[in-house]
């Protein structure tokens, strides 16, 4: 089965009335674990970023805290875990200042994780390429976030 595109899509729905509509996404919700999560969000959350935000933090705190510390390979396997999920939480929000806020954090957490991550040249890489990508995105901000951002990240 071929899917169609998005516009298409965004027809048919507004065809539909608001019942058949939430049974659409009751139905999505069930597949996928990441699609409850998005509604999840949109739902309850989106309302209030910071909170969010700060229940993101929260999560990478208790799963820093919980790395296997015995060899690079289960730390840099952790960390790639962290990434991948806090990159999936950044997708929801879709909002650049967030996506700042966290990757710093991240950063932060990495860069003060004991053992250091200077002993592994893949955990240097990760920590540089998120770096680099916080300072892409904190170009494309307001003037007043990106001097308040670029002091954050000229302490990392």
């Amino acid at each position: 089965m071929k899917a169609v595109s998005l516009r298409e899509i965004k027809k048919e729905l507004n065809t539909l009335s608001t019942t058949e509509i939430q049974e659409l996404c009751l139905r999505l919700s069930r597949f996928k674990k990441e699609n409850k999560e998005l509604l999840t969000y949109l739902l309850f959350e989106s309302y209030n970023e910071t909170g969010y935000i700060d229940g993101i933090k929260v999560y990478m705190d208790e799963e820093f805290e919980s790395i296997n510390r015995a060899s690079y390979f289960y730390i840099r396997k952790s960390v790639r875990k962290i990434l991948r999920n806090v990159k999936k939480f950044i997708r929801y929000s879709q909002n650049k200042e967030t996506e700042v806020e966290l990757l710093l954090y991240f950063c932060k957490k990495l860069k003060h994780f004991q053992p250091s991550i200077s002993g592994s040249t893949q955990l240097q890489n990760t920590y540089q390429r998120q770096i680099v990508l916080s300072k892409k995105i904190i170009n494309n901000l307001h003037e007043d976030l990106q001097y308040d951002y670029n002091l954050i990240l000229e302490d990392l």
